[in-house]
């Protein structure tokens, strides 16, 4: 029983071939065509990793959140680092054509760990959602938009990403749209459905989905997805309760596979409010 503890949805960001791929060297591969330059933000308690592109201070901001990233290395053993293997928030950012693009790694993800002494595994298991992993992120998106002084915000996030952006969104009052990719919308659903243990330490997003409900939006399943499967976003849609939020089956994706070659198409406006 020992591979149930804290095991959740992470499992999906892989699970071999790690020490073979240069993370970092991915991440700059996927920024740089896209003209979005690395940068470390402080917060309290995490300095975090993003990749930003800002051209038009006219204009609002769209922030992508990261997934759970490498959370697990096999079913028993908790990785010593939870970077992704192929960042897929960020490869959805760089297929973004708008003029202000951010990029926000997860807690501990990307960041040199001596400078982030908070960083232990419990922030990539079972503290994933804490508030105060959700405080930072927010902290991360107020330095941001102070970029673009009076503009408002986009929120997309990606599987626990998605968790993340709804939210970090329920904390704010400048967003203005919410998109989720494979989001992992009621992480104790999520859990139950794969037999592995809750996560009482995290806020559940589905918590939210009142408070957030007059916000324009959209989440998007993979037909194939069998780590969030389209009941999560169903369920989360009838808990918002509003006309603003709608979800959406992907024919042929799966929970990470075949979202970034259609994403400038998914890209379109979401339901008025």
């Amino acid at each position: 029983m020992m591979w149930k503890i804290l095991l959740g949805v992470a499992l999906a960001c892989g699970l071999s071939g790690c020490a073979t791929l240069d993370r970092d060297a991915n991440a700059d591969a996927l920024a740089r065509p896209a003209q979005m330059a690395r940068m470390l933000i402080k917060t309290d308690p995490f300095w975090l990793t993003a990749f930003v592109r800002i051209t038009d201070r006219s204009q609002p901001v769209t922030v992508y959140f990261e997934g759970d990233g490498l959370a697990w290395v096999s079913r028993t053993e908790v990785s010593r680092d939870p970077t992704p293997r192929e960042a897929q928030a960020l490869a959805l950012a760089a297929q973004d054509p708008a003029a202000n693009v951010v990029y926000i790694a997860r807690p501990c993800q990307y960041t040199d760990r001596a400078k982030n002494p908070a960083c232990t595994p419990a922030y990539w298991t079972g503290r994933r959602f804490a508030p105060e992993v959700i405080s930072a992120l927010s902290q991360a998106v107020d330095q941001v938009v102070a970029q673009t002084p009076g503009q408002k915000v986009s929120l997309v996030g990606y599987s626990g990403g998605g968790a993340v952006a709804v939210l970090v969104a329920a904390r704010r009052q400048d967003v203005i749209s919410l998109r989720t990719v494979a989001g992992n919308l009621d992480h104790a659903e999520v859990n139950r459905l794969a037999g592995v243990s809750a996560m009482p330490a995290s806020l559940n997003p589905i918590s939210a989905a009142a408070q957030v409900a007059r916000i324009p939006q959209v989440h998007f399943s993979g037909a194939e997805d069998r780590t969030v499967p389209p009941s999560i976003a169903a369920r989360f849609v009838q808990a918002a309760g509003s006309g603003c939020v709608r979800a959406v089956t992907v024919p042929g994706a799966t929970h990470d596979r075949g979202w970034t070659e259609r994403w400038k198409t998914l890209l379109t406006p979401p339901p008025a409010c």
